[in-house]
């Protein structure tokens, strides 16, 4: 296909003129639609997992995709500051998968939604090629709260929660550098990849501490702030020094030949968020992340009046940073 992922989405939102009465977020604008039902306001998302593209079930155990497979959707309602409340599962199956390990994923998808307090409440079964698992996840947000991509201000930090590239290391490592995977690191980098936690409790910190705009990240720092920034018509500067890099992708940068800062901007699928607020809120948001869920919250930068992004390095020299994280469409 000639079109990325972004241009793919934008040029289907355009099929549509306008939103339908009760739409609040719509097609193509947000980690999640959020829809008016009898008065409350419901956050929907949607997301596949697809054999060989998201996955390989010689390298993640079935109970361990199937809660990965929640885990994700949920991160787009926690995204909106919403709660996690019902979710749909349609799977599809190949003939040699054998009915144990459906019960093992089923199992995966079970203990996700206890984690999170949610019902798996219907969902569909079919034959295909490969493994696909296609969640919706329905959550809910009273009216006027969701946070959006839209609402970031010039002036405004960007602060991320966790630490970065973790996951992407251990997809990396997982294409191809087994020997590697007695050590520490490399354990934590598999279960990064293998195991994402949604950051529920802290998205709703977050928006209580004035959130002007959020998202996770999914695809990258670099293309989901672009992302965040295109919605909100603004830029950002991103000192990179600050990028809180994850430890165990430092410790193994040698034996996997990769720049760990790169894999940090660039990655995806660490599911931590990525949100805009006043610089006098950062540091009592922080505080609060920190005593209550162990979870650092780093300020890695600001909101610009000018277009793109740049990038600061500790000498204090600006380079433009594009986009370069994942895309269904041209990576792997």
């Amino acid at each position: 296909m000639e079109l990325s992922e972004d241009e793919l989405i934008a040029a289907i939102a355009r099929l549509r003129s306008a939103d339908e009465p009760g739409v609040v977020v719509g097609l193509g604008r947000d980690d999640a639609a959020v829809v008016e039902a009898g008065g409350a306001h419901v956050v929907l998302t949607t997301d596949l997992l697809v054999e060989r593209v998201h996955f390989d079930r010689s390298t993640i155990s079935a109970h361990d995709l199937g809660a990965k497979a929640i885990v994700v959707n949920v991160s787009d309602l926690a995204a909106m500051a919403a709660s996690p409340r019902y979710a749909l599962l349609g799977i599809g199956l190949p003939a040699d998968v054998e009915a144990a390990w459906v019960m093992e994923l089923y199992g995966g998808v079970a203990d996700a939604c206890a984690e999170h307090a949610m019902t798996l409440v219907g969902g569909d079964t079919n034959r295909a090629g490969l493994v696909v698992l296609s969640v919706t996840a329905v959550g809910e947000v009273a009216p006027g709260r969701a946070v959006t991509r839209s609402g970031a201000r010039v002036g405004d930090r960007i602060v991320v929660t966790g630490s970065l590239g973790a996951a992407a290391g251990g997809l990396a490592l997982s294409d191809g550098t087994p020997a590697a995977l007695s050590e520490p690191w490399a354990r934590a980098l598999v279960d990064a990849h293998a195991r994402p936690v949604a950051r529920v409790g802290e998205a709703q910190v977050l928006a209580r501490f004035g959130a002007s705009s959020m998202m996770d990240l999914s695809d990258g720092l670099t293309t989901d702030l672009a992302r965040l920034c295109a919605a909100s018509g603004v830029g950002a500067r991103i000192e990179l020094d600050a990028v809180p890099v994850a430890q165990a992708l430092v410790e193994g940068a040698t034996e996997l030949a990769i720049d760990p800062l790169a894999l940090a901007l660039s990655g995806g699928e660490d599911y931590e968020l990525l949100a805009t607020m006043a610089p006098e809120a950062v540091a009592a948001a922080r505080a609060e992340l920190r005593e209550v869920f162990g979870v650092a919250l780093t300020d890695v930068g600001s909101i610009e009046e000018t277009s793109g992004i740049v990038g600061v390095d500790a000498s204090g020299t600006t380079a433009p940073l594009a986009p370069a994280g994942w895309d269904h469409f041209r990576t792997r």
